[in-house]
């Protein structure tokens, strides 16, 4: 049986500074707090709720520049100059499977800022993070369209690599792991991490051996000016483009030339939205039309944070637990599914968790935000990306 939602909240278990119940963070954006009675014990939420019909509302995603970088919410808020926000998609924080090969800190699934794709979503087996529930993937997504409405959806990378001898699918963009036998984009809204990782594990296991059939050619403008047998790493130009090949993408790569001309088209294409996203962060959906997915987790209590929608996606509603020590029992994915439906959303997708679970607001007339919550380890934790609140 779900917990019931307080009326209040819990006297002296807020983090200083946190604001009192139902305060106005700024035109059409307000944030409140309350108890929840879950299977594992009494848990504490922090609630924003955000009217994204509201002409001096928009919602944006908060990253530090680069797909692969990691900075805490409340830096990623304070640069962006956003009024409040929580963390967002699950991503790859250990490489512990694969001696001498770095964590990359990206993301699992698709991510769009500011109407520009920035990376496409890794192999299901490639995942970081809890197992998914049945039918849902990689590629799902929580996003806002240019019609200021927020969907559930998934975004598919589309995109081909022409080369002298032909054309031939890309099957990767700015993502830590490529599919087996396939070729990758990077670009420089990659970063500087290295390209080994995306060479690493199956489809069907991240755990497994890097491949040992590689190649690297790096593309600027249209044309091939170098290449090398092991990916690698550094900053890449805006005019640039580092194709990564695997196995038989690799021996693809192989057939080019220094001064070949090839040209690199990628995008995201939409399974339902009619409109362009103008932002757009993965995870996975645990509500749909009010109803929860079949086959959620009712066993497994942690601290979450969870994004929502009301209202055919013109009000939006962000959830993230406390992670103090009196509270971080948290609630199962299935509460999750059941506390979002209690608070009116119709749709509702889970986050990344844990110690990574931060919400953040700014008061009226400050210049930085605070945290509102108590991330469970103690402190921020540096994550890659988040959902940004922005006010005019």
């Amino acid at each position: 049986m779900l917990g019931v939602l307080a009326g209040a909240a819990l006297t002296g278990a807020a983090p200083a500074g946190a604001v009192p119940l139902g305060k106005r963070v700024a035109p059409g954006v307000t944030y409140r707090q309350f108890d929840i009675a879950a299977a594992a014990g009494e848990t504490h939420a922090h609630l924003l709720t955000v009217a994204l019909n509201n002409p001096h509302v928009r919602l944006d995603l908060l990253y530090p520049g680069s797909v692969a970088a990691r900075a805490t919410v409340s830096k990623l808020a304070d640069s962006a100059g956003a009024v409040a926000g929580v963390n967002g998609d699950f991503f790859d924080i250990t490489e512990t499977q694969h001696p001498g090969v770095e964590a990359t800190g990206a993301t699992v699934g698709p991510a769009v800022a500011g109407g520009e794709v920035l990376k496409a979503a890794v192999p299901k087996g490639q995942r970081f993070g809890p197992s998914l529930p049945p039918g849902t993937t990689t590629t799902d997504v929580f996003g806002v369209g240019s019609d200021h409405r927020a969907r559930l959806d998934r975004l598919t990378l589309t995109g081909s690599v022409g080369t002298p001898q032909g054309q031939f699918p890309l099957g990767g963009l700015n993502q830590y792991a490529l599919p087996e036998n396939s070729v990758g984009a990077f670009t420089s809204r990659w970063g500087g991490a290295s390209r080994v990782r995306a060479t690493c594990g199956t489809d069907a296991d991240r755990a497994a051996a890097c491949s040992t059939d590689t190649y690297e050619v790096k593309v600027q403008g249209t044309h091939v000016v170098s290449a090398s047998d092991t990916p690698g790493n550094g900053p890449i130009a805006a005019d640039t483009t580092v194709l990564v090949g695997r196995e038989q993408g690799a021996q693809l790569l192989r057939k080019l030339s220094v001064g070949d001309q090839v040209t690199v088209t990628h995008d995201l294409v939409a399974a339902t939205a009619k409109v362009p996203y103008a932002f757009a962060i993965g995870g996975y959906p645990v509500l749909r039309d009010g109803k929860p997915l079949s086959g959620l987790d009712a066993s497994a209590s942690a601290v979450r944070t969870a994004v929502g929608f009301a209202d055919d996606g013109h009000q939006m509603l962000l959830l993230a637990l406390d992670g103090a020590a009196a509270y971080r029992t948290g609630m199962t994915i299935a509460e999750e599914a059941g506390v979002m439906r209690t608070l009116g959303a119709s749709d509702a997708f889970n986050l990344d968790g844990g110690g990574s679970s931060e919400m953040v607001t700014r008061d009226e007339g400050a210049s930085t935000v605070t945290v509102r919550n108590h991330p469970s380890g103690g402190a921020e934790r540096p994550v890659p990306d988040g959902i940004g609140v922005f006010s005019s």
